[in-house]
């Protein structure tokens, strides 16, 4: 049955749905907002492509420009970093995290050319080697500079190699997936308060009102980091969601859902959600990601 309100998909043949997305077929948009209480925003999000490119450096052709070439999309890159430690400390984490990350993930050669191989292992390896090149880097930057001592990060990876989507989890920032209408959370938060509910100390009920539900127990650049990756499969009508907990504490599971069942477009999701995440309160910075393979006719 369909579920009430889902977007349908459109009918494919074996054929198109095994094919990996075109650039133009790809419906994703992101958005921060500081919200309605902080003045400053400690988030940040980034969206890109990898590709393998040729670039020509130098050459005696009179117009060498037609031979540079884009090059095909080999990987989708998607990351949503909240940073703690004060205006100024949260806001350099968080946007140091995703610089370095970013940075070691696009001159890995194994991001690159393990699409062929079709080994997970190498995706693993090369997303905890990133989360610990952003970690250092933040560790580094406090020891130079004392203003920034203590500053840490959460921060949520989603690298998609179609079929196969690769998810690095550090904190209490969320993935997750709408599929055939049902809504998941792809990552676990890693919080005090997650922590007492899976040794079975606190139940979920009773952990959610606490302080502890918002103390993070692993950080990028804090005291302790435990970087996790995990797998899963996407396809076409799938719907990602990556987000700050600027959104989760104002709108519900459910409603997410709902207005991701709704959705017409990658924008106008993200806007959806951040107005009901200021109508809710908007205590916190907001940021949220969207995104979608959507088939288009040939």
């Amino acid at each position: 049955m369909t579920a009430p309100n889902a977007t349908a998909t459109p009918t494919t043949t074996p054929t198109t749905t095994a094919r990996k997305p075109r650039d133009d077929e790809i419906d994703v948009h992101g958005l921060t907002h500081p919200g309605k209480v902080r003045k400053d925003n400690q988030d940040h999000f980034l969206i890109c492509a990898l590709r393998k490119q040729m670039v020509v450096q130098l050459t005696s052709l009179p117009d060498a420009g037609h031979l540079m070439d884009d090059g095909e999309r080999l990987a989708f890159l998607a990351m949503v970093a909240d940073g703690v430690g004060g205006a100024a400390k949260g806001e350099e984490a968080s946007r140091t995290a995703l610089e370095a990350v970013s940075q070691y993930v696009t001159r890995s050669m194994r991001c690159y050319y393990a699409t062929a191989s079709g080994d997970d292992q190498e995706f693993f390896d090369a997303l905890q080697a990133a989360a610990s090149q952003g970690h250092a880097e933040l560790l580094r930057r406090g020891q130079e500079n004392p203003d920034y001592r203590g500053m840490a990060t959460t921060l949520t990876l989603f690298l998609g190699v179609w079929p196969r989507a690769y998810l690095l989890q550090v904190g209490d920032s969320r993935c997750y997936q709408l599929r055939h209408g049902e809504l998941a959370q792809v990552t676990r938060d890693q919080t005090m308060a997650q922590d007492m509910v899976d040794a079975g100390v606190m139940s979920a009920e009773d952990a959610a009102g606490t302080r502890l539900a918002h103390t993070l127990s692993s950080s990028i650049g804090g005291r302790q980091t435990d970087p996790q990756v995990n797998h899963f499969d996407m396809a076409w009508g799938h719907v990602l969601l990556l987000c700050s907990d600027g959104l989760t504490r104002h709108v519900t599971d459910e409603r997410i859902q709902e207005v991701l069942r709704a959705m017409t477009s990658a924008k106008q999701a993200c806007e959806d959600l951040l107005q009901e995440a200021l109508e809710g309160g908007g205590s916190d910075n907001i940021t949220i990601v969207v995104a979608r393979a959507v088939l288009r006719e040939e």
